[in-house]
């Protein structure tokens, strides 16, 4: 307990305190709920590879560095990420014309034909998951979520 802060206003801040109103247990359990759809909708991959796959198909060939960034994985879970997709044949890499000390990636034939399976599904995880909304409500739910990101 600070010195300075009256054990009253302490008090009253532990007992309006309830875990069930607070973001960060709502968009645990938010996101609790979409990994339990993604993974019955998509059984192939898990969710930071299908989004990577999804990138590079979308970006076409580049770096790992690049692709992390546009992805939003630290350096560590990219590289994790990047390791298990190459085991699976799912992306290629190959130098980097304008500097051979840099590898670039892009998705495989594997890769491309999987994305291309696995997107209708992809999207039907985004449906699946907003669908306790509204139209409306979904359209001012991504909004603020982007705007959190």
């Amino acid at each position: 307990m600070s010195s300075d802060t009256p054990p009253s206003t302490l008090a009253d801040a532990a007992d309006s305190y309830s875990l069930e109103d607070q973001v960060g247990h709502l968009m645990r359990r938010a996101n609790q709920k979409h990994l339990a759809i993604f993974a019955e909708g998509i059984k192939d991959l898990t969710p930071t590879q299908f989004a990577a796959l999804a990138k590079l198909c979308e970006l076409g060939a580049v770096s790992q560095n690049a692709l992390g960034r546009a992805t939003a994985m630290d350096g560590a879970t990219i590289k994790g990420v990047v390791d298990r997709l190459r085991a699976k044949d799912l992306i290629i890499s190959s130098p980097d014309q304008n500097d051979q000390r840099r590898l670039l990636l892009k998705p495989s034939a594997a890769g491309w034909d999987l994305f291309e399976t696995l997107a209708p599904a992809a999207h039907q995880i985004t449906k699946d998951t907003l669908a306790p909304l509204n139209e409306a409500e979904q359209t001012i739910f991504l909004l603020l979520l982007k705007k959190l990101t």
